[in-house]
């Protein structure tokens, strides 16, 4: 029997995969496919994501085959410079190709301990008192205390939970794929450039090998998604808009994406989870899918796992739908405003005109750039500090940077004033004694997630705090490092 099993391969379900591993949770992934998939679905990673690989001390392989781009311009792909002062150490896009995520995702998975099964479809679950019973296509039954689809838009996990997933249906489609074409590279840059002017869904982007990353809008929305564009589709669209279709051939895949939006009702049904595109689905503008899957793992699994560990407080666990249903809402309407201003009709483009003159302002664009980059986040904690609900930044300490003490994924009292104490928590939290001029509070507690939970320097106003998120006091002493 397993603690969780997580339904669904991708860097959702392996990031969750990943944080279970680090407080001993026995974890099977289970992936339908029997190979990785060869193309490129997502091309980056935003700074919230970048943080959370630095969390956890996966960044520097990361940062070895991405590369590093501003991050202004992102909202609706409105041409403006990167905002100053925002709040991040790592104030960049990645590139990198989402074959490249998913295959480092993996390999930290396995790394750290969580078995992946390919070719395994689950297509059946019941769950009861004590655990979920899984059943896959080949008949085969699996048992965990938990589970969790992380099985993409289609899921088959909310599917079978009768889990709600209302919105609004796709109004645009848009054809992607991956293809060669017989034109110069110096014929499609022009004709690109061109056309962007009026059609920001439009481009020709080259990936190596002579092949291009096509955008091109469709002619209108299919009634079957599942079926995938022809490349005399992909012809047709392409000389319509730029009037030719640059000798486009042998395609390595052929898809499309709609611009529907919807929201899983529940992200929690008794021991059933969602995260992931399983959860929401929403346009790909700003580039947030991928991140925002990695980020609900990031909130889920400590959470999911200190439930496992039997410490986690009342309602800790129903906190992840709390937390992070608003977060991919905001996204829902980030994303369908952003579609609104890629039109070329007349009253959208005149919103983009005056957008464009707004986020001349720099805390505008720093505004706009966060939320694409899901570092201005804040949970509500209730009332307190302006920094109570919002993640933590990477910040120089004396003695180093605050990421490198949150590998562990443990929760961490960092406290300034070397008079405060964990004890009774210190098998779940760090209390490291150091200082940095970035901290203008004496102390600040953080969740394992990296988000704060208390600020301040009273050890009875802390104390008061611990148990919300770290469950009760065991006795034993404080392990003070610093």
């Amino acid at each position: 029997m397993f603690d969780v099993i997580v339904a669904g391969g991708g860097p959702t379900g392996l990031m969750l995969a990943s944080e279970l591993r680090l407080h001993g949770v026995r974890v099977l992934v289970l992936e339908r496919e029997t190979e990785p998939v060869p193309y490129v679905r997502a091309l980056g990673l935003h700074a919230r994501s970048i943080e959370v690989l630095d969390q956890r001390g996966m960044l520097d392989r990361f940062l070895a085959l991405g590369q590093r781009y501003p991050a202004g311009g992102f909202f609706a792909g409105i041409a403006k410079p990167a905002p100053e002062r925002l709040d991040t150490a790592h104030p960049y896009v990645l590139g990198i190709p989402q074959t490249t995520t998913d295959r480092l995702l993996a390999e930290h998975a396995t790394e750290v301990g969580a078995e992946i099964r390919r070719g395994c479809e689950l297509v059946g679950l019941r769950q009861d008192d004590s655990g979920v019973t899984a059943e896959l296509s080949d008949g085969t039954q699996l048992r965990s205390r938990y589970l969790v689809g992380c099985d993409g838009g289609r899921s088959t996990v909310r599917k079978l939970l009768g889990v709600g997933f209302p919105g609004e249906p796709s109004r645009v489609e848009t054809l992607l794929g991956e293809m060669e074409a017989t034109a110069p590279p110096e014929t499609v840059t022009a004709v690109v450039t061109e056309v962007r002017k009026t059609e920001k869904r439009f481009g020709l982007g080259p990936i190596g090998d002579g092949v291009y990353r096509v955008v091109v809008p469709a002619a209108g929305v299919a009634e079957d998604r599942s079926i995938p564009p022809t490349l005399e589709e992909f012809s047709r669209q392409l000389r319509t808009y730029a009037g030719t279709d640059f000798g486009v051939h042998s395609p390595r895949w052929l898809s499309r994406f709609g611009d529907a939006t919807r929201l899983a009702e529940r992200y929690r049904v008794g021991r059933v989870l969602l995260a992931g595109d399983a959860a929401h689905i929403h346009p790909p503008t700003g580039g947030q899918g991928l991140n925002l899957g990695i980020q609900d793992a990031f909130n889920l699994g400590w959470k999911l796992a200190a439930e496992i560990d039997g410490w986690a407080p009342h309602g800790l666990l129903d906190s992840y739908h709390t937390e992070r249903h608003p977060v991919a809402a905001d996204v829902l309407d980030n994303t369908r405003a952003q579609m609104e201003l890629l039109s070329t009709e007349p009253g959208p483009q005149a919103v983009r005109r005056l957008l464009s003159e707004l986020l001349a302002f720099d805390d505008v664009n720093r505004y706009l750039t966060e939320k694409i980059m899901a570092i201005g986040i804040r949970y509500d904690f209730g009332e307190g500090h302006e920094l109570l609900g919002r993640r933590m930044r990477d910040l120089r300490l004396q003695r180093g940077r605050l990421y490198e003490l949150t590998h562990a994924g443990r929760g961490l009292l960092l406290d300034q004033t070397g008079g405060l104490s964990v004890a009774g928590w210190a098998d779940r939290v760090d209390h490291v004694v150091d200082s940095s001029t970035e901290l203008d509070v004496p102390a600040v507690l953080l969740r394992p997630d990296g988000h704060v939970a208390w600020a301040g320097e009273d050890q009875e106003d802390l104390l008061g705090q611990m148990p919300r998120w770290f469950g009760a006091a065991r006795d034993e002493p404080d392990t003070t490092v610093g």
